[in-house]
């Protein structure tokens, strides 16, 4: 697989932060999606409490806490404007890549996942961050080192989805 990110080639000029993991399983792109966004343990789902218990201080509007329910890799949308778990579909091509959006009033973030398809696949879990107010880029800081926590582990998840199915 390419260093380069072509699938996001018109968001990394805009974006100010870019985060990328790398990880690798014998999935298929959709089980790894399905097992990283379904993966809700209980120790993020108290990270999330506490993420919305900052953003009522910092008087964030953010998205709520992730449907907990399992995400199935057959109800995986690749449909631009359909929802997967909380994040919006922007664009995808099966087996390929899906671009992934949510919107607050203080940040955008994108979460793409990219395979090379092979077997086993690698995959980029890539995270881009495009602040629209100072507040933004307050948050993302502080919360930066939990983020990476939780992407690790929803790679480790995807990575070992067709296991749990």
């Amino acid at each position: 697989m390419p260093t380069t990110l072509h699938e996001l080639d018109d968001l990394v000029p805009v974006v100010d932060e870019i985060d990328v993991k790398t990880a690798h399983g014998d999935v298929t792109l959709r089980e790894f999606v399905a097992g990283s966004l379904g993966h809700s343990p209980l120790w993020m789902k108290g990270l999330f409490a506490v993420r919305m218990a900052v953003a009522a201080v910092l008087r964030l509007e953010t998205t709520g806490i992730p449907d907990t329910r399992r995400l199935r890799p057959e109800t995986v949308s690749f449909t631009p404007g359909e929802k997967d778990a909380f994040f919006t579909v922007v664009r995808g091509e099966e087996d390929h890549y899906l671009l992934l959006k949510v919107t607050d009033n203080h940040l955008i973030g994108y979460l793409a996942f990219i395979t090379d398809n092979e077997r086993p696949a690698t995959f980029k879990v890539v995270t881009l961050v495009q602040f629209l107010r100072p507040a933004g880029r307050f948050y993302y800081n502080l919360i930066r080192p939990f983020h990476h926590v939780v992407v690790l582990s929803m790679c480790r998840a995807g990575e070992t989805s067709r296991d749990r199915q």
